[in-house]
């Protein structure tokens, strides 16, 4: 998340917008403390994120300003005050639903108790000036210096996933087919970390479609965003396979060493495929896909010789072969047609 960590992104971008907004108000001989904060919480990883969250923080700072005026009037320059002042900015904002707008709210209260000491009135709407200004320049840095782009975080994090899940189908299956599956708890750990980058991408992917509103992309870069969110989808739905197999309890499996060959050649292509995307051969995919679904119905009709016509319940083989094919089937959408960009 290059924007967010990155020290030229938003660092630059932070620094920028204290600068102006202090200079401006000193333009105005405003106190510049108050503009200076709004302006640092109001850098967001986009610029629709500033916009949506500064209607929040404004109304909510405009309370907090509200209760500090009113108790400093009411008790003077005391802990009763500060005290005050923040809970019913605090219950208030809550009340409000004004939740990205309570800490600069509840900041703006107990600060301004300090420097208030007459023109009560005068005070509060330099206060609302003060923090308009912070909002606006802090939008306006983030719209035109170093705007966010999160798309090469997002092609990288793709790579990454799907090479990971290579690694998962391989040891996923490896496990089930030497009856290691319910003992070997590495194989959820590494789901649990497949998933949580997945939602970290799709938080970028969020930010970069909220940007898009103020920084559309070209033609060819809504093209590859588009192919990047279904790749990302794609590799939800391959994790979802997973998932399902690594919560399944499978016990003995009675295929033949002759089937067990199949199985095994075909999960170790389909994670040579994943790992690295110039494995990938549409004919070759094709035919170990066919094989498979030969022995899967091979398989099924072996069932229902054993079990009549209606089983009480699917044997093993049939739940890996099942899932192992619905992987094939996504991964064939997933590298074709070819990117160029991937």
């Amino acid at each position: 998340m290059k924007e967010i960590f990155f020290p030229g992104g938003r660092i630059v971008k932070t620094a920028v917008a204290i600068f102006l907004t202090a200079w401006i108000c000193q333009l105005f001989d405003w106190p510049p403390v108050f503009a200076v904060i709004t302006a640092i919480v109001t850098i967001e990883p986009t610029v629709a994120d500033s916009i949506r969250k500064g209607i929040i923080r404004f109304p909510a700072s405009a309370i907090g300003a509200a209760y500090a005026v009113l108790f400093i009037s009411l008790f003077g320059n005391s802990p009763i005050t500060y005290t005050l002042a923040a809970f019913f900015t605090i219950a208030t904002c809550y009340k409000l639903h004004l939740h990205a707008g309570l800490v600069v709210a509840t900041l703006t209260a107990v600060a301004m108790i300090e420097v208030i000491h007459s023109n009560y009135v005068i005070a509060f709407f330099i206060r609302l000036g003060t923090t308009t200004i912070g909002l606006v320049v802090s939008t306006v840095v983030n719209l035109f210096v170093l705007p966010p782009n999160y798309k090469d975080d997002i092609l990288t994090n793709i790579r990454g996933i799907r090479k990971k899940t290579g690694v998962v189908i391989e040891k996923v299956f490896t496990d089930i087919l030497h009856n290691k599956h319910d003992e070997d708890a590495v194989d959820r750990k590494l789901m649990d970390q497949l998933n949580k980058k997945v939602q970290q991408t799709e938080t970028l992917a969020r930010f970069q479609q909220d940007e898009a509103k103020f920084h559309p992309l070209i033609d060819h870069e809504r093209k590859l965003f588009h192919r990047m969110k279904q790749s990302l989808t794609h590799l939800q739905l391959i994790l979802y396979h997973l998932d399902n197999l690594i919560n399944t309890s499978i016990k003995q499996i009675s295929w033949t060493e002759e089937e067990r060959k199949i199985v095994i050649k075909a999960v170790h292509s389909l994670a040579n495929n994943m790992k690295n995307k110039d494995n990938f051969d549409p004919a070759h995919h094709d035919r170990q896909r066919d094989l498979l679904m030969k022995l899967f119905w091979e398989d099924n009709e072996e069932m229902i010789r054993r079990n009549g016509k209606h089983p009480t319940r699917f044997p093993p083989e049939l739940i890996i072969l099942y899932e192992l094919l619905a992987i094939y089937n996504v991964v064939l959408k997933l590298y074709e047609p070819k990117e160029k960009n991937e």
